[in-house]
């Protein structure tokens, strides 16, 4: 059965039989899946859903339980998360109709439509003008000060040290994490398979330093980067939260951090100018709100994490060799170092 009678279908069991389907719109595919707008109708009343859905490819969805796991955690924790767009359903593909999961193979989410622009386009145009506005300030002080307030919010289950090993051991393991990233590099001339299994020995050892921080755990994004933060006038909404409500701060930090630090490659070559100027401002908001230093004790192989995403081709195509040979320089310089130090970025970027 086609999937545009499945979806008219599914729409009728939980809307009402005066549901029509009007169209599925493609919105795009990324690396991990592709989402489709639903417009229908009720009642003559348009309504708007998203539908995604994961590629069975590659950073651990190979099996379908795999692609299940992801989406029904998202789906839980979507809803958790304040200003983040709301989930509505987990479906599944069976052969001839959409059910709320019995009897499938494929997965989809259901969420509300995020309404404004994504934060990276305000990062492509600094990148075009080459200097600040002071919305570009406030916004990345709104943004310090939300991570400030959610990673306030600490774990108090008898669990903490079991959820917190079992996320830096993902970490280090989870195929959307630093090995399964690895595994997804080919046929590249700006690093090696052997540099790359060195860089996952290095990250390695971080994971025994740090997995016993369990006091640590609190209330996280775990992909906040500019494409899952989006603007509509001051109202901030997030999307794609990641592998569970609780986990390090550092995480997040470091997820937003390294793009300033990689637009300041972009513009400059180096760590200098407006971005520059952003990441200084990023962290000294967020500490003022949360003065948590020892955060970067342990940020280290977190940084090399994002690293390894940005600097890969697939996520990344148009970036020059010299670009990422920096961007894995930081990656190898940071996971060298004891504490992390924001005077010492230029150091990181041109170590070999």
């Amino acid at each position: 059965m086609h999937i545009n009678t499945k979806v008219q279908h599914y729409l009728k069991e939980c809307f009402g039989p005066h549901t029509i389907l009007k169209n599925i719109q493609r919105l795009g595919e990324g690396i991990h899946g592709v989402a489709y707008l639903l417009r229908f109708t009720i009642a003559n009343e348009e309504k708007h859903l998203i539908m995604k859905t994961l590629f069975p490819s590659q950073f651990g969805h190979d099996h379908f339980s795999d692609r299940a796991q992801i989406l029904l955690l998202a789906h839980a924790n979507y809803n958790e998360m304040p200003q983040h767009v709301k989930a509505v359903d987990i479906v599944g593909d069976s052969i001839d109709r959409l059910l709320s999961l019995k009897d499938i193979r494929e997965f989809y989410i259901l969420m509300d439509k995020a309404e404004g622009e994504p934060y990276v386009n305000d990062l492509n145009a600094i990148l075009g003008r080459r200097k600040l506005t002071d919305r570009d300030r406030k916004r990345v002080r709104e943004l310090a000060s939300f991570l400030a307030k959610i990673h306030a919010v600490k774990y108090t289950g008898e669990n903490s040290k079991i959820l917190y090993r079992r996320r830096i051991r993902d970490l280090i393991g989870h195929g959307e994490c630093i090995m399964g990233i690895i595994d997804t590099y080919e046929r590249v001339t700006f690093t090696s398979d052997k540099e790359l299994i060195d860089y996952a020995g290095k990250c390695l050892s971080w994971w025994g330093k740090i997995r016993n921080k369990g006091k640590r755990l609190c209330q996280v994004h775990g992909d906040f980067h500019p494409g899952n933060i989006w603007f509509h006038g001051n109202d901030i909404t997030l999307l794609d939260r990641s592998r569970g409500s609780w986990g390090e701060a550092a995480d997040d930090v470091s997820c937003l951090g390294i793009n300033y630090i990689y637009y300041a490659v972009r513009e400059r070559g180096t760590f200098e100018g407006p971005f520059a100027e952003l990441f200084r401002l990023f962290l000294e908001s967020y500490f003022k709100k949360n003065d948590d230093y020892e955060l970067l004790e342990l940020i280290q192989p977190f940084f090399a994490f994002r690293i390894l995403v940005i600097a890969n081709p697939k996520f990344y195509p148009d970036d020059t060799i010299e670009t990422k040979k920096k961007l894995l320089n930081f990656g190898q310089s940071v996971l060298a170092s004891k504490k992390f130090e924001t005077d010492k970025i230029l150091y990181y970027l041109d170590k070999k």
